[in-house]
């Protein structure tokens, strides 16, 4: 239990007890939104209807019983809210101290395990939400039967790329959000296992392989393919599948030739079927490259090609079992009477859809893993699929639930990006840019700096800077993408949180020589508001990431570490911290050390390093 956590529990208990019953509880307790209110308050509204008294009488009676001690030094009515005013050394103590001997483990818990939002049964039909004032609301649950939750072991379905295809920021925006997430819910108590399913034997596959060779003549000025390694022939079928989407649209021959590419391929027949092994191994180092830069890591990748035959079988059980039915020559599962339409799992020519090895997918994920919980992450153009394909896992008798997280779309300042038409902003594009605006802004301000530096603080910075723009808003708004406004070192940007931290490094540089003992530092000096809002910011972390990973909502984090920040430049600029006398700057460097173990620890939640100087 964590120093926050004791304080309010000490509150809660001396509310009931005064009033003779379980009646309130830690989690009514809120922050007021001006300290000269208090530092935890509660509103009376939901005790008044429980005891059918009006909020004064409620508060009149606890002011006139209430015990204080080393928690709580006063307390004060405010309308029907009743504010406590807490000690402040021993806040600043205890909060410090829990800091200093956690460190990067600061602010792990146990809420995905106890949250009371986490013990209903049945799939949410969509994470649960915070209101306007913060408090936290389930969603409505299906009707479906699923195990108690607790002890949790999720498994979390991201970066579904497809190979011969290009990886751009779009794809950026999933792999971020599903890192987060894994690193949320691991940090909450849960165990989170990330596993990448790869789509490398659809349409799209055909249609670049059937262009490759004419690109290949076309475009690369005699170069040939083999002058490249495997990561940048990846690369390079992302280039040629949006060539061939061009062409084909202009040649009316085309499609029909295609959709034999796919026939031969799926039937792992002929010289097609040989290409295609050959070059869904490029796609998978470009992949792989990605992944290194990002520093994302996989239990496990599946693939496609992997589970369609499986998926046949399966389709041919749920024929059996009436789940599915022929059609004109198709196979399809008819959901009209869910409201959810029609499913096609095999088309008339023979050929499967990705519904197909997705049936496969969820019974290999259930085999080894035995989830209670199984979440896929993709755009919000999925969600009518995947409602449909978890009705159809819950047909068949699936014991997992499943939930489906959609996040809208990346677009440019210029518009809406296209795979198929080339608008789009490639990661290898986007990284190259971000490093070379990086670096040129390194050289300028450190001279001193070697090569090796500069290379090492631009990538910290400008990865950091595309992953925080895809997450610190709602998965549900659209990210319009701006690399000078991601780059700025004001305003809402990984850069403005890096540097605060980095300033922080600064004046711990000026003290290297110095070892500062918490159990030594006098905290009664840290007595400024601006002291005691910072404390108490670092104190409610652990609250911070539960609620993230109830809300599955990574820019609950992205907020937090921003304010804090925010928070902590304010401090700098307006209070003394070397200049002060010997007791006074001992506290507020452990106050400061404090402040940037936990910007560190929240950055890294959201997969952003940080960076000593910049």
């Amino acid at each position: 239990m964590n120093a926050w956590e004791k304080i309010k529990l000490e509150i809660v208990a001396n509310i009931n007890s005064i009033l003779g019953a379980e009646l309130a509880s830690a989690d009514d307790l809120i922050i007021p939104p001006n300290p000269e209110f208090g530092d935890l308050g509660i509103a009376l509204f939901g005790l008044a209807k429980k005891l059918g008294k009006a909020p004064n009488e409620i508060s009149e009676q606890i002011l006139n019983n209430i015990k204080y001690g080393e928690v709580i030094i006063g307390a004060k009515a405010a309308g029907p809210y009743l504010n406590f005013f807490l000690d402040k050394k021993n806040l600043a103590e205890n909060v410090i101290a829990e800091i200093d001997e956690a460190k990067e483990k600061f602010g792990q818990n146990d809420s995905i395990l106890t949250h009371p939002l986490r013990q209903a049964q049945g799939r949410p039909s969509a994470p649960p939400k915070a209101d306007e004032g913060g408090a936290i609301h389930p969603s409505p649950l299906g009707s479906a039967q699923g195990r108690q939750e607790g002890n949790k072991k999720i498994v979390l379905e991201f970066s579904n790329g497809n190979t011969h295809k290009e990886f751009h920021i779009g794809h950026l925006r999933n792999i971020c959000y599903g890192d987060s997430l894994v690193k949320i819910l691991n940090a909450g108590g849960a165990d989170a296992i990330p596993v990448s399913y790869i789509n490398d034997f659809g349409i799209h596959v055909a249609k670049t392989l059937w262009d490759l060779d004419a690109y290949v003549k076309e475009n690369l000025n005699g170069k040939k393919l083999d002058d490249f390694s495997e990561a940048e022939k990846g690369f390079l079928l992302g280039k040629i599948y949006v060539d061939a989407s061009t062409k084909e649209k202009n040649d009316p021959t085309a499609t029909p030739i295609i959709g034999g590419w796919k026939q031969k391929i799926e039937a792992r027949q002929g010289e097609e079927y040989a290409l295609w092994q050959k070059t869904r191994l490029w796609s998978i180092a470009n992949f792989a490259a990605v992944y290194a830069d990002l520093g994302i890591k996989f239990q496990d990748t599946l693939y496609e090609s992997e589970l369609v035959d499986e998926g046949k079988k399966i389709v041919e059980e749920l024929l059996a079992k009436n789940i599915l039915k022929k059609s004109e020559g198709a196979i399809i599962a008819d959901l009209s009477d869910y409201k959810l339409d029609v499913l096609v799992f095999v088309r008339s020519n023979g050929t499967a859809t990705y519904s197909v090895a997705d049936l496969a997918l969820s019974r290999e994920k259930e085999r080894r893993y035995s989830p209670d919980e199984s979440i896929v992450l993709t755009d919000v153009r999925q969600e009518l699929y995947f409602k449909q394909l978890f009705k159809i896992l819950e047909l068949s008798g699936a014991k997992e639930k499943f939930l489906h997280l959609g996040y809208d779309f990346v677009k440019l300042p210029s518009g809406m990006m296209s795979s198929r038409t080339g608008n789009v902003i490639t990661y290898q594009e986007l990284k190259e840019e971000l490093l070379a605006k990086c670096e040129a802004e390194a050289k300028k301000r450190h001279e001193d700096w070697d090569e090796e530096k500069i290379k090492s603080n631009a990538l910290k910075i400008g990865l950091g800077a595309a992953k925080f723009e895809m997450l610190k808003v709602g998965a549900k708004s659209i990210i319009t993408f701006d690399i000078e406004k991601a780059l700025a070192l004001e305003g809402y940007t990984s850069a403005y949180i890096q540097y605060a931290y980095a300033r922080i490094q600064s004046i711990m540089r000026k003290i290297k020589n110095e070892k500062l003992k918490i159990k030594n530092i006098d905290f009664t000096k840290l007595s400024e508001i601006k002291e005691i809002e910072l404390i108490k910011k670092l104190a409610i972390y652990p609250e911070i990431i539960s609620r993230a990973g109830v809300e599955y909502d990574p820019s609950v984090i992205a907020k937090y570490v921003y304010e804090l920040a925010q928070l902590l430049n304010d401090y700098y600029h307006s209070v003394p911290v070397l200049q002060a006398e010997e007791e006074t700057k001992n506290a507020r460097l452990a106050l400061l050390s404090s402040v940037a173990q936990v910007i560190k620890n929240g950055l890294g939640l959201l997969g952003i390093e940080t960076v000593d100087e910049m």
